[in-house]
This record gives C-alpha cells, structure tokens and sequence, in this order.
C-alpha cells in the first residue's frame, strides 16, 4: 500500500466507524475523568468522539487531534460534539496552544504512527503539551506474532445475512509492520478499509517516553486496573511527566 497516507485509515473509514466501533468501556471513561482532575484533557486521534463525548457529560474539559478530517465531521455532526475543539493535523507533530492535566490515546492509535521516529516525536509533542506532573495514558494491544502463519493472517470478523467482513494481515517483522485490509463482500459488491500499524513492545514504549521525558507510573491489563502480566492481550500504560 505504496499510497498509505496518515488519514487514509480514517478517510476511508468515517463512514462506517461508528456502525462498527460505537461501543467503549464505561471503565475506560470513569479513569480517564479521574485522572483528569480539573483538566484539561487532550486526546489523540479524537475520531468520532466515541470517549471524549462521554467525558465532556462528565464535565471534562476535553479537546482532540486527528489525522482525518472525515473523522472529525463526524465528530462535529454529533449533539454536543461541535463544542468540542478538535484540530486535524499529525499525531507526531500537533500544536495547540494549551497546557493540559492529561493527554490519551485509546484503541491503539499510538500504532499509527508507522515508525519508531514518529512515534518517539509523538511522545516528546506530548511531554510539550503537558502541564507539570501532566499524565499520558496509552491503551495499546500486546503483539502477537504467534497468530501470523508465513507472516499473514485472514480471518472473518463478522457475518450476516447481507455481508461478510474479512480481515486480511501482512506482517513485516523487520519493520514491526502490521498492514491490513478490512474486507467487506455483499451482494453489491467489495469494500477495502486499509489499516497500516507499527507495533512496539511495552519495554520499547517505556524506552520512547524516557527519551522524551516521561516516565511510566502504572501499567494495567484493562481500564479496571487488573494486574499486567504475561498473559495480558493489551495494557493501559500512564506515563507521568518528570521535569
């Protein structure tokens, strides 16, 4: 996907994101607003605002950047969803003019970033942002290379009488590259959703936010704050500014 550009994913997407992903964990919200204190709170790749309309009702202070411009339509079509600043622009290289309590990145959005540059200038434009003692909270999966056979994957993800969604991955184990295709089959033809990652261990992530100035305080298995372990399939990572 020589044409992969950062807001393909969400370009392509908009549409269909919320019919597919609407649903979040209120767990996810409840500590997310509790870290946030006073705010304000800044969230990467605010798509949809599938949790920042959930912490604005909470009376969080909450603002966004995204790489889609399509997604943050759909953002601003929502009730409420217009009073939300959101600034379309890259997540390795945004400026706001604020200084903020918190700053997220859910749903392993981080892993959009597809190198390991972009993903340490991520973070160094995070520590930028963030008021002294601020907090960083990344939610991101575990990489799984067992699930890759001959490096790819497909699998079906869902299916109904009308449709049948398919998952096709290639994976670039030199580049920690995952680039995928969401394939939807209906009687009235195809659709492709491309996705491109970069995934990183959580060693290597812990490394990134050193390198700009961040330092990790927890890590949780999910947003109920169970213990990370070996098994974990994903962990909640909060990075605590030190300077």
């Amino acid at each position: 996907m020589d044409d992969y550009r950062a807001d393909t994913y969400g370009e392509r997407i908009a549409d269909v994101y919320d019919s597919w992903y609407a649903a979040y964990d209120e767990h996810c919200i409840e500590l997310l607003a509790a870290f946030a204190g006073e705010g304000p709170v800044l969230e990467l790749g605010i798509g949809t605002g599938r949790i920042a309309l959930p912490l604005r009702q909470r009376g969080v202070a909450v603002q966004g950047v995204n790489a889609s411009p399509a997604m943050i339509a759909k953002l601003r079509a929502k009730p409420g969803g217009d009073a939300i600043p959101a600034t379309a622009g890259a997540l390795a290289d945004f400026s706001v003019d604020a200084r903020f309590a918190l700053a997220f990145i859910a749903f392993n959005t981080f892993f959009a970033l597809l190198t390991q540059a972009e993903q340490i200038r991520c973070m160094e434009t995070v520590a930028r942002h963030l008021a002294p003692g601020g907090r960083f909270v990344i939610e991101a999966f575990v990489p799984d290379l067992a699930r890759f056979v001959s490096n790819q994957t497909v699998r079906v993800v869902g299916m109904e009488s009308s449709e049948v969604r398919i998952d096709a991955s290639l994976l670039d184990l030199t580049q920690q590259r995952i680039t995928s295709q969401h394939i939807v089959l209906t009687e009235h033809g195809t659709r492709l959703y491309p996705v491109a990652l970069r995934y990183a261990w959580p060693s290597e992530m812990d490394l990134m936010a050193r390198i700009a100035g961040l330092r990790l305080e927890h890590r949780w298995a999910d947003w109920k704050r169970s213990p990370f372990g070996a098994d974990s399939t994903k962990h909640i990572s909060v990075y605590r500014l030190t300077s």
